[in-house]
């Protein structure tokens, strides 16, 4: 069972990636939009609302959906930037890893509006799946 903190990280994360992916926070939104992705049983607002205000976290189906919708990882969105063993992640040793060129366009990215970055990144996700697609098996 999740602490009261614990849920009130998870709403904060929540607002982040929809915030992130240009979708308004609202109960209404929230669960209009994820009942069009879920094929499960439908959500309420009232549901949706107890996500926003840290009342209550998702299952875990529920969650995978909502990662996909606004494209952030599952356990990122549940956990926050911690992995499983509870040591942060350290994005500074991947980002060591790009050229001048990659950097400048990481920059370029974050001067984005948040709709714009929204494109950016639904863009990259096509392309990815694309490219993944047209692999060997």
């Amino acid at each position: 069972m999740a602490t009261a903190t614990e849920t009130e990280a998870f709403a904060q994360r929540l607002k982040q990636a929809l915030e992130g992916s240009g979708v308004r926070a609202s109960p209404t939104v929230v669960a209009n939009e994820f009942n069009l992705r879920y094929w499960g049983r439908s959500i309420t607002p009232h549901t949706a609302r107890n996500w926003l205000l840290g009342k209550a976290i998702p299952t875990q189906d529920k969650l995978r959906v909502l990662a996909d919708w606004l494209l952030v990882s599952p356990d990122e969105l549940r956990f926050g930037g911690a992995n499983a063993s509870g040591r942060t992640s350290e994005p500074d040793a991947n980002f060591e890893r790009l050229d001048m060129a990659d950097r400048e366009m990481l920059h370029r990215y974050l001067a984005l509006t948040v709709p714009d970055r929204k494109t950016v990144r639904e863009v990259v996700t096509a392309l990815s799946i694309a490219a993944i697609a047209k692999k060997p098996a």
